[in-house]
C-alpha cells in the first residue's frame, strides 16, 4: 500500500505543481471546479445517494453554486487595489470558519452528535457545500494574489500551504507509526495518535523555519508565521478527522477509488478543505 501511495504521489505532485504555477487563472479555476465536482460526487455517498442520477444532481448543484460565485465575484477582481479583498469574499471565508468550528463540535461529540444529522440528507448536503465551495474560493483568493504584478506570487502562497499540509501529514504518519501509542480521536479515526499529531506540527514548524531562513524573515515575521503554522497544522487534522467522521457514519473506508493507494479525491484534499479558507483569511488579515 505504501509503495502504491508513493508511486501515485510521484505522478500526481508534479502535475499539481505545474497546474498551480503555469495554468492561466481561468483554466486553473476551471480545473479546480472539476476537482471539486469529483469531491461532490464522492460526498454524495456520505448522504446515502446511490443512483447515478442522484449523485450527478448533487454534483450539478455544487457546480452551479461555484459558477454563481465565480460570476458574482470574478477571479480577476478578487484583489482590489484600495480595499484589498471584497467584503463578500471575506464574509464567505468567515462562514467557512464558522462551519469548521461547528464541525469540530460535531466531531468531538461523535457518535452522539450523529443523531442530529446522520439521517438528514439535506444537512449532510449543506455540510458538503460548506466544505467544498469555500475551498474553491480560498484557492482562487490565494492564487490571484498580486497577480497583475507577479504571476507567481499567488502560486508560491498556494505551494506554501500545500507544503505545510503535506509536511504535517508526513510527520504525523511516520511519527504515529513509529511511536504513536495514545489515540487522538478513537471514536472517529482509531489510527491517529496524539504523538502523530505532535510530530506533524513539529514537521510543519521545521518547514516554516527553513522557509523563513531562506527569505531572511525578521523575528516578528517568524513569530507570526509559526503561529499560523500551528493553527494550520492543527486545522489540517480537523479536516482529516471530519471526513473520517462522515465516512465512518456512511460505513465506507475511502471516499472513492480514483487515486490508487490514496482512495478518492476527498481523501487527498480533506485537510486542504479545512486549511485553505483559514489560511486565506489569515493572509488577508495579516498581510
Amino acid at each position: 500500500m505504501l509503495k502504491q501511495r508513493i508511486i501515485t504521489a510521484l505522478i500526481l505532485a508534479p502535475s499539481v505543481i505545474a497546474a498551480i504555477f503555469y495554468f492561466p487563472i481561468n483554466y486553473f479555476a476551471t480545473l479546480l471546479m472539476a476537482i471539486i465536482a469529483i469531491g461532490a460526487w464522492e460526498w454524495a455517498r456520505f448522504m446515502g445517494l446511490v443512483s447515478t442520477i442522484q449523485r450527478l444532481a448533487y454534483v450539478g448543484i455544487t457546480c452551479v453554486l461555484i459558477a454563481s460565485l465565480w460570476l458574482l465575484l470574478p477571479v480577476s477582481d478578487t484583489w482590489l487595489v484600495v480595499s484589498g479583498v471584497t467584503h463578500e469574499i471575506t464574509s464567505t471565508l468567515w462562514l467557512s470558519v464558522a462551519w469548521w468550528a461547528l464541525a469540530a463540535i460535531l466531531m468531538f461529540s461523535f457518535p452522539k452528535s450523529s443523531a442530529i444529522w446522520a439521517t438528514n440528507k439535506f444537512f449532510i448536503a449543506v455540510f458538503g457545500w460548506l466544505t467544498l465551495i469555500p475551498t474553491w474560493l480560498a484557492f482562487m483568493v490565494l492564487r490571484t494574489n498580486n497577480y497583475a504584478v507577479d504571476d507567481f506570487q499567488g502560486a508560491q502562497l498556494l505551494m506554501y500551504l500545500f507544503m505545510l499540509v503535506w509536511s504535517a501529514d508526513v510527520g504525523a504518519y511516520f511519527v504515529g507509526k513509529s511511536v504513536g501509542k495514545h489515540k487522538l480521536m478513537p471514536n472517529v479515526s482509531p489510527g491517529k495518535t496524539i504523538e502523530g499529531f505532535l510530530g506533524g506540527v513539529v514537521c510543519a514548524a521545521i518547514l516554516t523555519v527553513v522557509v523563513g531562513m531562506s527569505l531572511q524573515w525578521a523575528v516578528e515575521e517568524y513569530i507570526t508565521a509559526l503561529l499560523v503554522t500551528l493553527l494550520i497544522a492543527s486545522i489540517s487534522v480537523l479536516g482529516d478527522l471530519t471526513e473520517s467522521m462522515f465516512k465512518r457514519q456512511a460505513g465506507v473506508k475511502d471516499s472513492g477509488a480514483i487515486l490508487p493507494g490514496h482512495g478518492g479525491i476527498l481523501d487527498r484534499i480533506d485537510s486542504l478543505t479545512a486549511t485553505a479558507p483559514i489560511f486565506a483569511l489569515c493572509y488577508i488579515l495579516l498581510a
